[in-house]
């Protein structure tokens, strides 16, 4: 029985055909995956050449995908919290623009990115016309109509379990995409998650960097600008805006009652007009929560918020809404719990500022209150050094100066003044119930003689309050004071100072055990309170007034009485020089009483049943010396005249 003929060998074309159908089909397959090699090769090429640039990755991501695919459009969309936008497209540049302006969207229920949020890697959309999305009309019909789109593939860009993004290929007709091609996008997807990966590893580099030398400069010109503040707050803002995307911005510092810019960057003027005068409080204001104490403030979408609150706050906002401000954030500067100011960003769309940018200016606010914090302490340590300094000079002009009150009340007042910003100043004494205008600087003609008019102190109630005990007055504003209303002498002179430009006063008794011996009053411009440190400083020149009065007076008795001694020491000497000579002895005494008594001229009077009789005469002038020295004067007792009443036994007569 003859075998079977093999059915290869019975029909070798066919075998023929077969094998050549196999080898196209395997070199067909070899070209493929040679394409997919080279694609790949060449997408690591870019990113190798592109670190940290994504945009050339996903345009050659993309340019592969299309081409190995038989896609006509792709996209790639990223995702950054709860929203997402398109950062490259290629196909039809008209359809590609149009897509790449949408801006930041909030992923739809129903689309394919919300889907990969909830895990999903790989969604494809058959017929993209037969779906719920597209029969709803909207914002997805008016894409799928405007693109001709049919077939789509998403691919999700996942690190871990984050979403970061989406590639999306398509096609104008309705034919799936294969196995294969779904591989090589994911593979695609993999690069690019790759390249995403380092491109946040080294801009978190350089923004670390960045920081760091944006925060050594700015602690640089702290060191190099000891106490002066507006290089530091610039150079905060300037870097703060600059790393943190904001185009606007200012630092705020806050008194406890109002807000007041210190510095601003890209303000225009007429909201920068606004805030270098400063608002207060508003309760639903932006720094209201600064104030309750919260951390920050971020108001995603300043014209919505304007457009939420009551009339008074859209008020105080309408001026930043209007300058384009959007989105905002507020950082306090804080100093022990106190509030001392903040820091505001502006952007002019509407774009929150990331974590890190959050973290980064609170770092910048942290940096101005040790600038801050250095000023004042370098400010406190000045002005001490400067009272100090000041002391000595004044205690330096007492000691040149014993007995001597002129200059050191000069020296006071001019130091007073200096350190309290003074711009006028007066210093009262005050004697047998009267008050006087001891010294005076910086005040205009007419004040200062319509002061030098005051009679007894008792007219007025302010001189009057320190004499009778208070030790301190201050008067923040003299227009708003009843001082200012008074029809006398001083309040002429309050009217007057206002019209001149003072507003604040402050009175500072010279106190000695216990009762006044006068007043220092510093007047100055401004309508505000002196601190309690002026005030101390104040005190401290009223207390060595005080000692430089009682120097005074203890040197003035010492030598009234040393003169007093020397002068009966004289008269004793003439007097035993000259024994049974009166002539000599009176003349002397008369001299000697003319000159401690401060007299013009005497006359010495001898009595005696006779009369009195002029039995000396010192510097009177004549004819009355010539009336004198005539006949004894014979006065009846009771006569009210001086003679008289010393005859009758007065030890003296005054008038």
């Amino acid at each position: 029985m003859s075998a079977t003929p093999d059915s290869t060998l019975a029909n070798p074309e066919q075998r023929i055909t077969d094998l050549e159908r196999e080898i196209t089909d395997l070199q067909q397959r070899l070209d493929e995956a040679q394409a997919r090699e080279t694609a790949t090769a060449e997408v690591l090429q870019v990113i190798n050449s592109s670190p940290g640039d994504l945009a050339p990755v996903f345009d050659a991501i993309l340019e592969k995908a299309l081409r190995l695919c038989g896609a006509a459009y792709g996209h790639v969309f990223r995702v950054e919290g709860d929203l997402g936008r398109e950062v490259a497209a290629r196909g039809d540049p008209e359809f590609v623009e149009w897509l790449l302006k949408q801006g930041p969207v909030r992923p739809r229920s129903d689309g394919i990115i919300h889907r990969m949020m909830q895990g999903e890697r790989v969604v494809q959309i058959p017929d993209s016309t037969d779906t719920e999305a597209y029969r709803a009309g909207g914002a997805i019909r008016q894409l799928i109509d405007r693109s001709g789109v049919r077939t789509t593939l998403g691919i999700a860009l996942r690190n871990d379990s984050a979403l970061l993004g989406t590639i999306f290929v398509n096609r104008r007709e309705v034919r799936p995409f294969t196995d294969k091609q779904i591989a090589l996008l994911q593979n695609f997807a993999a690069q690019a998650v790759i390249a995403m990966e380092n491109a946040r590893l080294i801009t978190e580099t350089r923004e670390a960097l960045e920081q760091q030398t944006a925060t050594a400069e700015v602690l640089g010109i702290i060191n190099s600008s000891p106490g002066d503040l507006a290089p530091v707050f610039e150079a905060i803002l300037e870097k703060a805006h600059t790393l943190c995307g904001a185009n606007q911005g200012s630092l705020m510092i806050y008194d406890g009652n109002d807000f007041r810019a210190v510095a601003m960057r890209g303000v225009p003027e007429p909201l920068a007009t606004i805030l270098r005068a400063g608002f207060q409080l508003v309760p639903g204001a932006p720094p209201e929560p600064l104030v309750r104490g919260e951390d920050v403030v971020h108001i995603i979408d300043m014209a919505a918020f304007a457009a939420e609150s009551s009339p008074t706050v859209a008020d105080l906002l309408r001026p930043a809404v209007e300058s384009g401000a959007r989105t905002i954030l507020l950082v306090p500067l804080r100093k022990d719990n106190a509030l001392l100011g903040f820091i505001a960003a502006y952007r002019q769309e509407v774009r929150p500022f990331t974590d890190k940018q959050i973290a980064l200016l609170q770092n910048f606010a942290a940096q101005a209150v040790i600038a801050m914090e250095n000023a004042r302490l370098l400010t406190e340590t000045r002005e001490a050094l400067d009272q100090q300094t000041a002391t000595a000079e004044v205690l330096q002009v007492i000691n040149s100066s014993p007995g001597e009150l002129a200059p050191v009340f000069d020296a006071m007042l001019e130091k007073a003044m200096r350190l309290c910003d003074g711009c006028t100043g007066n210093l009262w004494t005050f004697d047998n119930g009267g008050a006087r205008l001891t010294a005076s600087r910086g005040l205009p003609a007419e004040i200062a003689a319509l002061l030098r008019t005051r009679g007894e102190a008792g007219t007025h109630p302010l001189l009057l309050r320190i004499m009778q005990g208070e030790h301190l007055i201050q008067i923040p504003d003299i227009a708003e004071h009843e001082l200012y209303r008074s029809e006398d002498s001083l309040g002429k002179a309050a009217q007057a100072s206002v019209e001149s430009g003072i507003r604040s006063l402050i009175w500072v008794a010279l106190v000695k055990d216990g009762a006044a011996l006068g007043a220092f009053v510093i007047g100055r411009t401004g309508a505000k309170p002196f601190s309690d440190q002026q005030t101390a400083l104040l005190q401290n020149f009223a207390a060595q007034a005080v000692i430089a009065m009682e120097n005074a007076r203890l040197l003035t008795e010492t030598r009234e009485a040393l003169e007093q001694q020397t002068a009966t020491a004289e008269v004793l000497q003439v007097i035993n020089s000259s024994p049974g000579d009166l002539a000599p002895v009176f003349e002397v005494m008369l001299d000697r009483a003319i000159s401690l008594c401060e007299a013009a001229y005497g006359v010495l009077w001898t009595y005696s049943d006779e009369g009195f009789c002029a039995a000396t005469l010192h510097g009177v002038p004549q004819p009355y010396a010539a009336h004198l020295a005539q006949e004894p004067i014979q006065l009846a007792r009771g006569t009210n005249t001086a003679l008289g009443q010393i005859a009758d036994g007065s030890d003296f007569c005054s008038f």
